[in-house]
């Protein structure tokens, strides 16, 4: 069906089982014409001496790439301030700024990579950028909860040595972590099909760079904004018993 549609002018086109053997789903890079369906069903009846059918045909204009950036834009802008709240209620108002920076970060590098190998940006796509935003999320949640345990365990030690620490405790899991993720991913590129490709390109990027933001960026922005122990240890309340405080 691939070489039909290319030697009748139809390049870069996209053929994938869709269903059945005897079904498949067929993109095409060209623009919205009245006859483009009749032409590439006349094209595979040639090819095929059969009677193909065409059960549907759809198009995606410019009206309907702008619906996705804004949609898409929107979900990820709500998507944002929702882990900027969840962090700043559960952690700290700082610790808020540094995961949104990381996230602003992930997220920014993996449009950036599709806009520079000109790769098509689709629903699938969009999906796959919300699920970054959730697993550097929770990369960067595990370090976050561990410097705050050593602020209140290591009150004497300087901020940096403290951030330290805990990103050397915790690193070996984020590593195996996103190791085992990247198995995973790597299969689905190589094995899911040109569908789904954009998909786990998207994922395995994301991955990569939301690995290293949880710990470089979302860390640093915490010494940029200079966090103390003050930050995150409970104050004690005249006449308490400070045994009995976190």
């Amino acid at each position: 069906v691939r070489a039909a549609l290319e030697q009748s002018g139809f390049e870069n086109s996209q053929v994938v089982n869709f269903g059945s053997e005897s079904e498949v789903l067929v993109r095409l890079g060209q623009a919205n014409t009245a006859d483009l369906g009749d032409r590439v069903l006349a094209t595979l009846r040639e090819a095929t001496q059969a009677n193909v059918n065409l059960k549907r045909i759809e198009y995606v204009g410019p009206q309907v790439g702008e619906e996705l950036r804004e949609q898409g834009g929107l979900g990820l802008l709500v998507a944002i301030l929702g882990v900027m709240l969840y962090v700043a209620v559960q952690f700290q108002f700082k610790f808020s700024l540094g995961a949104v920076a990381a996230l602003i970060h992930d997220v920014i590098l993996t449009l950036g990579l599709f806009s520079l190998l000109q790769l098509d940006f689709d629903l699938t796509v969009l999906a796959a950028l919300l699920a970054v935003i959730g697993y550097s999320l929770n990369d960067t949640i595990v370090v976050a909860d561990r410097i705050r345990e050593n602020f209140r365990m290591l009150r004497r030690e300087e901020p940096e040595a403290v951030i330290n620490r805990s990103l050397n405790q915790t690193l070996g899991r984020t590593v195996m972590t996103s190791l085992t993720t990247l198995l995973v991913l790597t299969s689905l590129f190589v094995f899911g099909g040109d569908i789904i490709h954009g998909f786990a390109t998207a994922l395995i990027f994301g991955v990569i760079v939301g690995t290293y933001s949880s710990i470089f960026v979302a860390s640093g922005m915490l010494l940029t904004l200079k966090v103390t122990k003050e930050d995150l240890i409970v104050p004690v309340p005249e006449n308490a018993d400070v045994d009995s405080m976190p």
